[in-house]
């Protein structure tokens, strides 16, 4: 059954055309008593105010408390709390409005609800991924962090609220500098016991949370993805050695049979020919098989007192590059041919990369117990599904490439109780940095 529908204006109307006629008959009544229409009219006016006012206050007085009531409403909407309705008896104007404010309630209601519980999924996924997250504010405190994160960085306790400088100074040495660094790369962390390490790659990003400036660092293991790898990379050096040496060995069989047959036939003038090109082919197979036996038979290295100049000079007399900042006074304990070769292999590396030789750059830097050296471009950088493998023996995106470079890096480094790091610089190029304990 339909309500019968009061509308605020009529009813508003209607006491004031009450009013009215009261005021009427007042005037009429005193001035037929007073015979004054002056004072009649004055009458007639004090009894519609009188009258009047009171009976519109009375009209209106529910809709003004329904007003207060929701103005109540509409601040706590403001303030995230949507668990009440409004109730209103007519049907009226008012009454719309209320009907319009409740249903607005229950979808902001249902919205949070179904947002809530996105968020407690997403937290639950969060918490729960082996990626460590941190996300930091533009003071450098720490807003949120999973559990992975608590683990590297917290020993499993909360770091919301902390300094993110505070948590780097009990963090390894390596996770420290590429923090610091800026950029996305990756860093190696030994194992306390020293017979194993761990290999991660940091990438950070920022964005505006609500309003103000945030920084979020991922920090990914790929340890277990690289030995996965490198058990890829080895099948495929292994065919790709067979495949070399089948090319090589197949003419140099043919041409072994070929010389026999000119022999039985007594044609000397050709067999000059075929042994040339045995030689040929013999002579790369060997080069081919010295390469990459010189990266998996790497000496333990020699180390010496190596003063930087001669060791600078040197470098300069293979390739051209400049010197940021002032080469250290105090030697570094290393085998100088060994890294020579890394410092060679890492130049190429820059030449290679499109950047222009001005900034092709070699910083060395003397620490407490250490030694950085760094090679820096302004090439083209490297993606990010190239920079997780770049360390990995034979892994290669150049044409023709061996994949060795960077690897042997590795292995010097290593060799000498190191660790190199990766990390794409902000404006464009690479810089590789070798660590070197002294």
């Amino acid at each position: 059954m339909t309500r019968f529908r009061s509308s605020i204006v009529w009813r508003v109307a209607l006491v004031a055309c009450a009013c009215a006629a009261a005021a009427i008959a007042a005037a009429l009544g005193a001035n037929a008593l007073l015979g004054d229409p002056s004072l009649a009219g004055g009458i007639g006016v004090a009894v519609m105010v009188l009258v009047g006012i009171p009976a519109i206050r009375r009209v209106l007085a529910p809709m003004t408390a329904m007003f207060r009531a929701l103005e109540g409403t509409v601040t706590s909407y403001r303030d995230g709390d949507f668990a009440f309705s409004l109730a209103w008896d007519g049907n009226d104007e008012v009454g719309d409005l209320v009907t319009a404010h409740n249903a607005l309630g229950d979808t902001l209601r249902n919205q949070r609800e179904s947002l809530v519980q996105r968020e407690l999924l997403l937290d639950t996924m969060v918490q729960h991924t082996p990626i460590a997250m941190l996300l930091v504010d533009q003071v450098g405190h720490v807003v949120y962090g999973n559990l992975a994160a608590r683990t590297l960085l917290g020993g499993g306790r909360r770091v919301e609220g902390l300094k993110l400088a505070a948590l780097l100074d009990g963090a390894p040495e390596s996770l420290r500098e590429a923090v610091t660094r800026g950029g996305d790369g990756l860093f190696v962390v030994a194992h306390e016991d020293g017979d194993d390490e761990d290999v991660y790659y940091l990438a950070r990003s920022g964005f505006r949370l609500n309003g103000r400036p945030h920084e979020l660092f991922v920090l990914r293991q790929l340890t277990v993805e690289l030995h996965r790898q490198e058990v890829k990379t080895w099948k495929k050096v292994i065919r790709l050695i067979s495949h070399e040496l089948n090319n090589s060995l197949a003419p140099i069989a043919s041409l072994a049979h070929s010389g026999g047959e000119l022999l039985k036939r007594s044609q000397y003038e050709q067999l000059e020919r075929v042994f040339a090109t045995i030689a040929e082919r013999a002579r790369h197979l060997e080069q081919f098989i010295q390469g990459y036996a010189k990266f998996a038979k790497l000496p333990a290295p020699r180390l010496e007192p190596t003063p930087w100049k001669p060791l600078v000079d040197r470098l300069r007399t293979q390739i051209t590059f400049a010197i940021d900042g002032a080469l250290p006074d105090a030697p570094a304990v290393v085998d100088p041919a060994q890294l020579e070769q890394a410092l060679v292999n890492l130049l190429r590396n820059a030449h290679e990369s499109g950047s222009t030789v001005a900034d092709i750059q070699l910083r060395v830097r003397r620490l407490a117990a250490a030694v950085t050296i760094e090679v820096a471009d302004r090439g083209s950088g490297m993606e990010a599904t190239v920079l997780p493998n770049a360390l990995l023996p034979f892994y290669s995106t150049k044409r023709g490439g061996t994949g060795l470079g960077l690897a042997l890096v590795r292995e010097i480094t290593e060799a000498h109780g190191g660790r190199v790091s990766l990390v794409n610089r902000e404006g464009g190029g690479v810089a590789v940095t070798i660590t070197i304990p002294q």
